[in-house]
């Protein structure tokens, strides 16, 4: 008797797991934020490194509150890290609706003289391509993170004209 309860209510439960986690989905945010670079302005050099303050504008297309407590950012391009940087701000975008963030990021040496190698090599194209990570964290399972990518073009120096 306990085997045949035993093998109905593990039946039961591969019938009713489904729509539990159906229901989990559903629960989930659906228009979770979108992250782009507003602007990017140079910091007072210090040392060998160079710093720049990304603005990022945060967009909230979804009918919730979006609270963020620190910010990581991460910027690659040409498929190798280039800078990197932190914030501890604190603040909320407003159900549809957007703000601008500042996040000061590092750009190292090596990361520097790397790009100005690819940029100048001869295989190199018009275009540099870039991506854009990070993560807006927020309070338990609130967390938002971002990716994305683009290219930029590159001015085409006059004697290749």
């Amino acid at each position: 008797m306990n085997t045949a309860l035993l093998r109905v209510s593990r039946r039961l439960a591969l019938v009713v797991l489904p729509f539990l986690l159906a229901g989990c989905a559903a629960l989930a945010p659906d228009n979770a934020p979108r992250v782009e670079v507003a602007a990017i302005e140079p910091l007072p050099w210090r040392g060998p490194e160079l710093r720049m303050m990304v603005r990022l504008r945060i967009v909230n297309p979804g009918n919730e509150l979006v609270q963020y407590d620190g910010v990581y950012l991460e910027i690659n391009v040409n498929g190798q890290s280039f800078a990197s940087g932190v914030t501890d701000a604190q603040g909320s975008v407003p159900r549809f609706s957007e703000t601008v963030l500042e996040v000061p990021v590092t750009v190292t040496t090596m990361a520097l003289v790397r790009q100005a190698i690819a940029i100048t090599s001869v295989e190199n194209s018009s275009t540099m391509s870039y991506q854009l990570r990070g993560k807006l964290s927020g309070p338990i399972f609130r967390s938002h993170r971002f990716d994305a990518t683009g290219e930029l073009k590159l001015p085409m120096p006059p004697h290749l004209r």
